[in-house]
Parts: C-alpha cells; structure tokens; sequence
C-alpha cells in the first residue's frame, strides 16, 4: 500500500505523540507513514480555551481534514474530543496510556508546598486553577496560553513561578527532567482520558475493511483494551454531566483484575468547595481474555466492556449530582 496518512497538529506536543503512533502503524504493516500537519484554530488563537468553545476546539480541522480524504487516520489527544460521537468518523484505536498525573514545573526545584506566598503560577485549565487554590488559597494563578515550550519559558524567565503541565507531554517532548513535583491521582485528579491518544478514522473505511487488511492490522496493532475502558469511564462522567474544558472536573479510572474503579472530583471554580465520589464495578464477564492480533479493533468484547465502562461513569455523575456538585460548578444538569 501506499504511505499511510496520519493527520496531526502541527505542535512539537502533538507531532511527537503522532509521530509515535505513525511509526507503530507503519511497522504494523510493513510500510511507511507519514505525518499530514493541521492547523486548528485552537493553534492560532491567543484566547483563552473555554472562551473558544473548550473541548473540540483542537479536533475540528483535523476532522474536516479526515473527512475530506487528506489523511487515512487522525491522531488526537483524547481529551480534547467532545464526548458525542461525530457522524462519518470512529475511533479505530487507543494506544496504552502515558502517564495521567499533573505536574509542577517550578522555579529552583520548588514543590507546592515550598511556593512562597503569593507565588504567581500559571494554568490555562479552569480544572488546575480550581485545585490549585483548593490547596493553596494564597498564590496568584495565571491563565497562560501556549506550547509547553512557552509555559516552561514563563518560568526560566520569571515572569512566573511555576507552571502546571500534564506529565504526559513533557514525557513525550523528552522533558521530565524540569518536573519540580508530580501530584498524585488520588488527591489530584486530571482531565478524564488525559495522556492518552486517539486514532480517528473513517466510519466506511473501517466497516469496508476485512480483518486481514492493511489498515485494520494496524489499528489492532497499536490499541490497548485498558487504556480504551478507563478513556471511557472517565469521559462517561464528562458526557453525563454536560461538561467540557470550562468545568473544574477531574477523573480517573483504573483496571485491576476482574473490577474497575472510577474516582470523579467537581470543584467549585475558587476551589473552596468540592464534592467527590468514587464507583467500582464488576467487568470479568466482558473483559476480553487477550486481543488477537490483526482482529478489528475495537473488537465486539472491547466495545462491551467501553459501554459498561461508560456507564459506571454516568453513575459516578449522577452520585456528583446527587450531593450537589451543580450547585458549586458550571454543570448543566439534564
């Protein structure tokens, strides 16, 4: 076949982490890929992101791209997909996850606790902002926009005093070295399906391909059935919930044996208020045993197990709901 087509912004952020899943398709198949960069008005404007419409703000051109037949697959930070499904597309893989932890990157090796008061930090996530001054109500918090390269800059400059960022994409830039602190999941839950990808493809493509073909070995080749459960779990609660990138929401989910826990944090937007909750299902009768290789991912098991996950989900909002995170959030209650 010819040089596979993976649509992408064009960011160092997003062109690393679709140049790796580029590389894993292409030894799928014996052949070669090619990355197709997109500019999303994500990428041009300098507003904030829940003034541009929050979630899907990134996933736009690259879908109109898709669509129009400029690539064969896009590749997305997940977290950046609204929840709806769109028409005409499909997630045909979710690589393994990276790493789902926020972290601090500060001035002379500083942790949070060690900031001085009235530290200025910055954070373009209404999520961070929240948490941040949820434990330390003194500091001045930021917005910021940027790349990674120009938060970090921010800091070596000391125009700030840290920054948050997702662990995730200074793993993939090669940057975990300028991490002052990683916050751990428990007390500090990120944005649902943070650190992992998304492979987007054509619904018909996909339908039209039998299990022996090119493309489908290859998406097979590179999904992981965990990282796709627990990215459905957490946007479960996002879609339940109504909420995008302006909501101060955290999540996240993890497989253990047989069960899948669910943990979910709704903050007020000070951070003086939260409510949390956690759900824990039962998933060994739809968990697949082990993934075939060169079968259609996802596969009939997969997309069982991604429903009951998505489910535990909704549950674990309307618990939210229930002890009155939309009284302290911007949530449309439905």
């Amino acid at each position: 076949m010819t040089a596979l087509l993976v649509g992408t912004r064009g960011s160092a952020l997003a062109t690393a982490q679709a140049g790796g899943v580029a590389r894993r398709l292409a030894a799928a198949i014996g052949g070669e890929a090619e990355l197709v960069p997109v500019t999303t008005h994500g990428d041009v404007s300098r507003a904030s992101l829940s003034s541009l419409g929050g979630t899907g703000v990134f996933a736009a051109a690259l879908r109109e791209s898709l669509l129009d037949g400029e690539c064969d697959v896009v590749v997305h930070s997940m977290k950046d997909l609204p929840t709806a499904s769109f028409p005409g597309l499909a997630v045909g893989a979710v690589p393994e996850r990276e790493d789902a932890r926020d972290a601090l990157c500060a001035r002379d090796g500083l942790t949070l606790a060690q900031l001085p008061e009235g530290a200025r930090v910055g954070t373009g996530s209404p999520r961070r902002v929240a948490q941040l001054k949820h434990r330390r109500p003194d500091l001045v918090v930021v917005d910021i926009r940027g790349n990674v390269g120009t938060r970090l800059g921010f800091v070596d400059t000391g125009k700030l005093d840290a920054v948050v960022l997702a662990a995730a994409g200074l793993a993939r830039l090669q940057l975990s070295d300028r991490v002052t602190e990683y916050f751990d999941l428990s007390d500090w839950p990120t944005a649902p399906a943070q650190g992992i990808l998304a492979v987007e493809v054509r619904s018909a493509d996909l339908d039209a391909l039998d299990a022996d073909a090119p493309l489908r070995r290859a998406l097979a080749a590179v999904h992981d059935v965990e990282a796709s459960a627990v990215a459905s779990a957490e946007r479960g609660v996002l879609a339940r919930l109504e909420a995008g990138c302006a909501a101060p929401i955290g999540a996240h989910a993890v497989m253990t044996g047989d069960d899948l826990t669910v943990t979910a944090r709704v903050y007020a937007l000070d951070g003086s208020e939260m409510r949390t909750h956690t759900v824990n299902i039962a998933i060994g009768d739809v968990r697949p045993s082990a993934q075939t290789p060169g079968t259609a991912a996802p596969s009939h098991d997969d997309r069982a197990l991604n429903e009951r996950a998505t489910r535990a989900g909704a549950d674990l909002a309307d618990a939210l709901l229930a002890a009155g995170a939309a009284d302290i959030a911007p949530l449309r209650e439905s």
